[in-house]
């Protein structure tokens, strides 16, 4: 394995959480307790990003990450359509028409220029492999670069391209699964992947999916990874920007349990099992960012109204045990657990 060290005390990792969860505060708050922190790009204007990037070096000295949506290939309208069809009772029962099934890079030029120019410490990228020019450019920029893979397949690619670091990501993880060569959900465990993928490839790893606590992480750790990465374990933070809507369900565990779906953006994600996924996850085609953008007024309606039924409700399979304590003293907790129970922290 390449021997790479993360630029923190600690090896555990805030994933970065798009559309709203993510902020300066979350990411400074991880910092201070000598963790790392990422911010998510994805979904955010240009001159929003920058801001987020400002807003965080203001907040904290410390180096933090940023994440990056891969363009995915524009998808054929008609199954969109009719998926509009069957969805369309949502509409009328929340009074907003649905959005137009567009596709869009996310900005990803401008996003790559953007975070070259700032000299972002570690830039991750989802939903694809960024192509060797794109590398080159931010390792000359001095930043270094992760990437999310579900596969054995993906991490190899992402080894060609010139990565530094893979984001290993189990079927535990909450939110969007990062698969970019299959279309079939990632069901592989993330402690099955993390030794198939140790045996074949020599980029360290970071392990994603299901960790909440010091027991979790100290299991990744052992497994060969080089940080834990978490998200659902940050939801509910005083930090976080994760709306009241969103935070209730999940501490009052509204519902049962989590399901993978692709009812709400096109893509298999993992989250809470609503009456909108249940109803209409099997009828959603993959269709990448086209149903994202077609179903957005209609989540962000019913979560203005209060109404949970409706919106994703990203959670990964540890989500109950979800604490509202603020990120420092979550990160300082996993740490003291996992120095109790291993050695790798001294």
């Amino acid at each position: 394995m390449v021997v790479m060290k993360l630029p923190t005390e600690l090896p555990i990792i805030q994933a970065p959480m798009a559309g709203g969860p993510s902020t300066p505060a979350l990411t400074a708050s991880v910092a201070r307790a000598g963790g790392f922190g990422f911010l998510a790009a994805g979904y955010l204007s240009t001159d929003q990003l920058i801001d987020l990037i400002d807003s965080t070096r203001a907040l904290s000295g410390a180096p933090f990450g940023v994440n990056i949506f891969c363009p995915s290939v524009p998808s054929d309208l008609e199954p969109v359509r009719r998926y509009a069809q069957v969805i369309e009772p949502e509409s009328d029962r929340l009074g907003v028409a649905l959005g137009g099934p567009r596709w869009d890079d996310d900005a990803f030029d401008d996003k790559i220029g953007i975070v070259a120019s700032q000299r972002v410490d570690l830039v991750s990228f989802t939903f694809g492999c960024p192509d060797t020019a794109a590398v080159e450019r931010l390792h000359t920029a001095g930043s270094r670069i992760a990437v999310t893979v579900t596969s054995l397949a993906e991490a190899q690619l992402a080894e060609r391209a010139g990565a530094d670091l893979l984001l290993v990501q189990g079927t535990e993880a909450g939110g969007h699964q990062g698969s970019f060569l299959e279309l079939a959900p990632n069901t592989r465990s993330l402690s099955s992947l993390l030794e198939t993928i140790e045996a074949s490839t020599p980029l360290p790893m970071v392990g994603s999916g299901g960790i909440m606590t010091g027991a979790d992480a100290t299991d990744v750790l052992q497994r060969g990874a080089i940080g834990v990465h978490l998200g659902t374990a940050y939801l509910c933070c005083p930090e976080a920007g994760t709306s009241s809507t969103y935070r209730r369900v999940l501490l009052d565990q509204t519902y049962s349990d989590t399901i993978l779906t692709r009812a709400f953006s096109g893509r298999y994600a993992r989250g809470l099992a609503n009456e909108f996924a249940l109803t209409y996850g099997h009828a959603a085609p993959f269709a990448y960012p086209e149903i994202h953008h077609l179903t957005r007024p209609l989540r962000a309606a019913a979560t203005a109204a209060g109404d949970p039924s409706v919106p994703n409700l990203w959670a990964g399979q540890g989500w109950r045990r979800m604490s509202a304590d603020s990120a420092e003293a979550i990160t300082r907790g996993i740490a003291a657990d996992i120095r109790a129970l291993g050695n790798f922290l001294g």
